[in-house]
């Protein structure tokens, strides 16, 4: 019989599983397997570092002598399962955990979600709990994923109200970020300020910034793997939250009782309802909406299907003057099946599509673009041995860029439409990983992945003398556009340029003792997509293109080396990592480049190079009412581009000069207290050093028109960017005895008022006639109230 037991348990940071053989009367072995689920709702709970990470299905296979076995299981947030069995043959046994808020108060519990895993060869990676995201203290109240994770190492962006996020000195198009295995083009809501990640529907998030495991690619930064909740299978809930800015609600319950389940989340921003109210401020809005979904059924104890679906839409309207649509939708099918005891597969089918729409009034046309992609993803994971695993499998994406259409407005206008050149590409990667315990104190990783583009017709390719889109004109010292000699269709499907690169991936974890590791990894990786940008621009432009003829793919290859501790039985940790990254054929601007509406975007671009390399520490306080963590980064991100000739300039006379994400100092401190069962407070405080920007140095006047000059590429730099966040969660007593439960979140986003510089712009002053310099900043103190409920 299965029970459990009310007992100390001691802090782990992922799950683990303790077999404790107490009497083995052969050598012979047999295989325990099956599922570890949540007792209250059926949710899968996920196996990382120890069975099958990669699938994702909350399986175990271990081989076992015959005999009995003692066997306890310890999960973050749960009661300490135990039971004891014997094997006599392969045996497939379903193990339940409860919630620890259902143990007695006496029993006590050590929270060790961010203890190091010693043994394992994973570096570079970083998780975080839902529950621990919800007690940091974030703008305008709205709980977010990707807030969170700008407090860890090596993780920035580019201010208040930029999106996306920046690792290790990457691009923002350099990430990799799923939800449910579908890619997300844009992670941001209203430019940065909110996630597109619904807090109550995610269920695991997982970072990785290097030593990448084999089965992902397309990115040369990093991995932002983020899975929905499965829904709950015994009984119906609700929860959601109200704030001030955005409510969200979430249903979930069991198509059928123990076997299949939905659940359906929403969320929608009211702020821009507050605008209409001014008169000054009726043609403005900005706002957002987004739903998840999920189905999952389990057709038999060797398969279950799942379906996920998303669709967010955020919208950005100043003054009737422009309009600015965007957003993400994915849908996946997902079929896991147990071939054996010893072999897992997922097969899944992926829709995924990125819409952006821009109208400008004032010239009286819009323009609509995209990308949208069809995946088919066949994943294996094999436990052929306690000590050796294998998992492989093959990916294959079809590709549909629309780079733009330009519409009129009305029939006032007699702009005809004009439909960009539209592109397609097909992308196949073939890939197989081991990892493998050699020792006592050794565990390898070895992966590679042979990724396969062709750029595919129809379409009509501009040719250029000598191959040169763009040219230099050495009289003016300047780089121009090149005149196209002629043209060349290829036919639908045809190939017009291909390319194939080998991504070799290593890792290792040498155990100094039980509780300290060196660790290593290398990774190559390469990005065939290229995203063209202008994120100085209020509205930044995403126009997403395939490497062809012209646009190289990136190719990034990283080192890193860190020493890991654990220090008073897991109470305290520290993590040390040093890295390297360069990345070949980065895109580099010409001064002056058009991109919007551009059918030659070829013309106004150069293949560069970047290099990243820095220090990242973080140090970890796991145990007790008081928690959090202090990160530090100490970092250079840089970008070359050089000549092509010993005539041309390159950029910056082709010296290596500060990328956009450079950020030298990156100081994080975060922290959770739990004063009482009804009061927990929280504290987040950032310093980093300002974002690379370019001064004019100079001016000069032209038909009575100032005209500033610049000097070199990002020389100057923002002011220091800083600010620090407190929140206090408040859960009335009388929420124990109650379906209905609830509680309120107060938050103050940056205490001390700091008025960041998310851009400084120059002009001369039209009274006074003198120059001057105007620092826009986009938040003082925020003020916050939500409430959160559940039943």
């Amino acid at each position: 019989m299965f029970y459990l037991r009310n007992i100390t348990t001691k802090k782990n940071s992922t799950f683990v599983i303790f077999l404790i053989t107490l009497i083995s009367f052969s050598q012979e072995k047999f295989t325990l397997s099956d599922t570890i689920t949540d007792f209250s709702n059926n949710e899968t709970l996920i196996v990382e570092n120890t069975h099958i990470p990669a699938l994702k299905i909350g399986s175990y296979s271990l081989a076992l002598p015959a005999g009995e076995h003692q066997l306890k299981i310890n999960h973050l947030g749960y009661q300490e399962a135990e039971k004891i069995m014997y094997l006599g043959q392969d045996t497939k046994e379903s193990l339940f955990l409860r919630g620890r808020t259902e143990e007695l108060q006496e029993v006590i519990i050590k929270d060790g979600r961010y203890k190091v895993n010693i043994k394992s060869s994973e570096m570079s990676v970083n998780k975080l709990s839902i529950s621990a995201i919800k007690k940091m203290p974030v703008v305008l109240g709205e709980v977010d994923v990707l807030k969170s994770i700008l407090l860890l190492p090596g993780v920035t962006n580019a201010g208040e109200g930029a999106s996306g996020f920046n690792v290790r000195g990457g691009g923002a198009d350099q990430n990799l970020v799923l939800l449910d295995e579908a890619t997300i083009f844009n992670s941001s809501h209203v430019f940065g300020f909110f996630s597109v990640f619904n807090p109550d529907v995610i269920k695991n998030l997982k970072l990785y910034k290097g030593g990448i495991p084999a089965r992902y690619g397309g990115r040369v930064s990093s991995v932002l793997d983020v899975d929905q909740k499965d829904g709950n299978s015994k009984e119906f809930h609700v929860k959601g939250g109200v704030g001030l800015v955005s409510s969200r609600i979430l249903a979930e319950g069991p198509l059928v009782k123990n076997k299949g389940s939905f659940l359906v989340g929403g969320r929608a921003s009211y702020a821009h309802l507050f605008l209409k109210l001014s008169e000054e401020q009726k043609g403005n809005a900005a706002y957002f909406y987004d739903l998840n979904t999920k189905l999952s059924y389990k057709l038999n104890d060797n398969n279950s299907l799942f379906f996920s679906g998303y669709f967010g839409r955020d919208v950005f309207k100043l003054n009737e003057v422009f309009m600015n649509t965007y957003g993400n939708s994915m849908l996946n099918l997902r079929w896991s099946h147990l071939y054996s005891d010893k072999i897992f597969a997922n097969l899944s089918l992926i829709y995924s599509d990125y819409y952006y729409g821009l109208d400008l009034n004032f010239v009286g046309f819009k323009w609509n673009s995209g990308i949208k992609n069809y995946t088919v993803k066949y994943d294996f994971e094999n436990f052929i041995s306690d000590k050796f695993k294998l998992n492989y499998g093959l990916n294959g994406i079809y590709y549909e860029f629309n780079p733009g259409i330009i519409k009129p407005l009305s029939d006032e206008f007699t702009i005809n439409p004009k439909q960009l050149d539209k592109k397609y590409a097909l992308a196949m990667s073939p890939y197989i990983g081991t990892e493998s315990q050699l020792s006592n104190r050794i565990t390898v990783y070895g992966g590679l992945r042979f990724s396969m583009f062709y750029r595919l017709g129809a379409s009509t390719i501009n040719l250029y003398e000598n191959n040169t889109p763009v040219v230099f004109n050495s009289d003016m010292q300047i780089y121009e556009k090149a005149t196209p000699i002629a043209t060349q269709y290829y036919k639908k499907n045809k190939v017009v340029e291909s390319y194939n690169n080998f991504e070799p991936r290593f890792s290792i974890s040498f155990q100094l003792n039980d509780d300290a590791a060196i660790k290593a990894s290398y990774n190559r990786m390469a990005q065939y997509l290229q995203l063209i940008s202008n994120t100085s621009s209020p509205t930044p432009l995403d126009v997403w293109m395939p490497s062809d003829n012209y646009i190289k793919p990136q190719i990034a290859d990283q080192v890193a080396l860190g020493y890991f501790r654990n220090f008073n039985d897991g109470a305290y940790s520290l993590e040390t990592e040093i890295y390297y990254k360069k990345v070949k054929n980065r895109l580099d601007y010409i001064d002056g480049a058009d991109l919007i509406a551009n059918d030659a975007i070829e013309q106004v671009i150069l293949n560069g190079q970047m290099r990243s390399y820095g220090l990242e520490v973080m140090l970890k306080k796991n145990e007790g009412k008081f928690n959090g963590w202090i990160s530090y980064t100490l970092s250079r991100s840089e970008q070359q581009t050089s000549g092509r000739t010993p005539e041309e300039s390159g950029i910056n006379n082709g010296q290596w000069y500060n990328s956009a994400y450079d950020k030298l100092h990156n100081l994080a401190i975060t922290s959770s207290y739990n004063l009482n069962e009804k009061w927990t407070f929280g504290a987040n405080f950032t310093l980093q050093s300002g974002q690379p920007v370019s001064y004019p140095n100079s001016q000069y006047e032209y038909l009575g028109i100032t005209v500033p000059g610049y000097g070199l590429r990002n020389e100057n730099r923002l002011p220091a960017y800083h600010h620090l966040d407190v929140s206090a969660t408040l859960k009335p007593a009388n929420n124990k005895n109650r379906k209905w439960k609830g509680e309120w979140v107060f938050s103050l986003y940056n205490l001390y008022n700091r008025k960041n510089a998310a851009s400084i712009n120059f002009r001369q002053n039209m009274n006074t006639g003198y120059n001057e310099a105007v620092r826009t900043s986009i938040f003082g103190i925020v003020p916050a109230v939500n409430y959160n409920f559940k039943f």
